[in-house]
């Protein structure tokens, strides 16, 4: 009895080590997509956290980004995953801060860097650029760039841009104007 009590308990050791194993190699493949979509999805993924984290200056696993669209414009948020990531905050800050800069004299070449291509709504907001406000706001973790226009063509190719952040950086922020 000890011994057929000793194999179960072994074999359950191995399975649930195995099991666990496998879902720390990367990723749930999402319902609808073949394994070699997923394998492509996450080179994807992990190219543009690569190429990201050179264009803002931080590690893309120990951030959080946001981003909001709101009646006036929207917003980018991004927050140290840690509480004492003093470092981490520093560098979100300055990346924030030079972003909200950059935008407002109408260059994207961040966004281009960690996406490898343009944005939509970017070649309108570079046109606008003069009707468009960025202004940077610190937070406890880590900063906010408000964006802020009063031209309907400025506000939807703003809402077009940080849709496609929310899409490309899997966020799960809502797609819609929040009040």
């Amino acid at each position: 009895m000890y011994i057929k009590s000793l194999q179960i308990a072994l074999v359950t050791l191995v399975v649930v080590t195995a099991g666990s194993r496998a879902s720390a190699q990367h990723p749930a493949m999402p319902a609808g997509m073949t394994h070699e979509e997923h394998l492509a999805q996450m080179k994807k993924d992990a190219e543009m956290k690569q190429r990201g984290a050179q264009a803002m200056g931080f590690d893309q696993d120990t951030t959080t980004h946001h981003f909001r669209l709101t009646e006036t414009g929207g917003g980018i948020e991004v927050s140290t995953t840690a509480v004492g990531d003093t470092a981490g905050r520093d560098q979100i800050r300055a990346h924030l801060k030079e972003i909200a800069a950059e935008f407002a004299k109408g260059n994207f070449e961040k966004p281009f860097m960690t996406h490898a291509e343009v944005p939509p709504g970017v070649e309108t907001m570079k046109r606008l650029a003069a009707r468009i406000r960025y202004a940077f706001k610190p937070t406890a973790r880590g900063g906010v760039v408000r964006i802020a226009t009063d031209e309907a063509a400025a506000r939807a190719a703003v809402h077009e841009f940080l849709r496609y952040q929310i899409t490309a950086h899997a966020t799960g922020d809502p797609l819609g104007v929040q009040k």
